[in-house]
């Protein structure tokens, strides 16, 4: 891609992706996504109604009458991002490719992460750390980021989810969000690496996916290329029995999926490439929020 179509195309999600967040999930994510705690403001008179338990006892003995602390929430987040930039994220079937819904939906998420005073990183990672941005907040560390995904060339084309989780426990020392983007077409067993990054972070999983990962059409012989290995091998699309096994391994993978998420604790969104993100983005923000 050269420099004036990439500039072009960053240009074009930052004006969708920065609508989003301004007019849908502004407050859908500042619900969702809370500070690290309350930190002290100020002190003022009681006043009826006021929970004891915050009575400052050496105010109210000074002045004679009672005195309560006042808390406000410690709204600063650390944000970070992390983008499954392996082989299969250039596959788009039904819809637009992975990588390119992906960029859109981590633009959406870092410009709603901007209006909040957050800050945001991104890791990169195939089956190995490909990129580290280290967070930081603003405008223009925003367009780097959406320009980064949009024309990120990866060293690897495999996909090593344990590889990106463990990393995000061992590189930010502070709590952060964050968001695992991929389309978890992984072997490796990341259970482990999940439940602990869940437990340090506050982990959020996003699948992207395209129709013919889960189910493939019947047109006959078709020569299909592993985007991750390479390998190509030719099948007979028109056999049921292919087409029953195809579609069995996916529903075995989602049901590994579901049952690692669910027992490391982590809200996940599954997404195709060819519905809207913005449903699916707000529903796991609600959810989220009713915590």
């Amino acid at each position: 891609m050269d420099a004036n179509e990439l500039l072009r195309k960053v240009r074009q999600i930052e004006i969708k992706t920065r609508g989003l967040s301004q007019n849908i999930f502004a407050g859908e994510y500042h619900t969702a996504f809370k500070g690290r705690g309350v930190m002290f403001s100020e002190a003022r008179e009681y006043q009826p109604g006021d929970d004891i338990r915050d009575i400052d006892w050496n105010l109210t003995a000074r002045h004679n009458r009672p005195y309560v602390k006042v808390y406000e929430e410690e709204r600063e987040l650390t944000v970070m991002l992390l983008v499954d930039v392996s082989g299969s994220r250039n596959f788009g079937a039904c819809g637009d490719a992975k990588k390119n819904v992906t960029a859109e939906l981590a633009a959406t998420l870092a410009f709603s992460s901007i209006q909040n005073n957050d800050k945001v990183g991104v890791i990169f990672f195939s089956d190995k750390i490909e990129k580290f941005i280290p967070p930081k907040k603003g405008r223009k560390h925003i367009l780097l980021i959406i320009r980064e995904i949009i024309d990120f060339t990866p060293e690897s084309q495999g996909t090593d989810i344990d590889v990106a989780l463990r990393f995000l426990t061992n590189a930010l020392k502070k709590r952060s969000t964050a968001f695992l983007i991929s389309d978890f077409i992984d072997g490796h067993d990341y259970f482990s690496s999940m439940s602990i990054a869940n437990r340090k972070h506050d982990l959020a999983a996003i699948q992207i996916y395209d129709r013919r990962d889960a189910q493939l059409p019947d047109i006959g012989f078709v020569r299909m290329r592993d985007m991750e290995t390479g390998q190509e091998r030719w099948i007979d699309t028109s056999s049921k029995k292919v087409r029953k096994v195809y579609e069995k391994e996916w529903y075995g993978r989602q049901q590994k999926l579901a049952s690692v998420v669910g027992r490391c604790g982590v809200d996940m969104a599954s997404i195709a490439t060819d519905e809207d993100y913005v449903k699916a983005l707000l529903a796991l923000f609600r959810r989220r929020g009713t915590r």
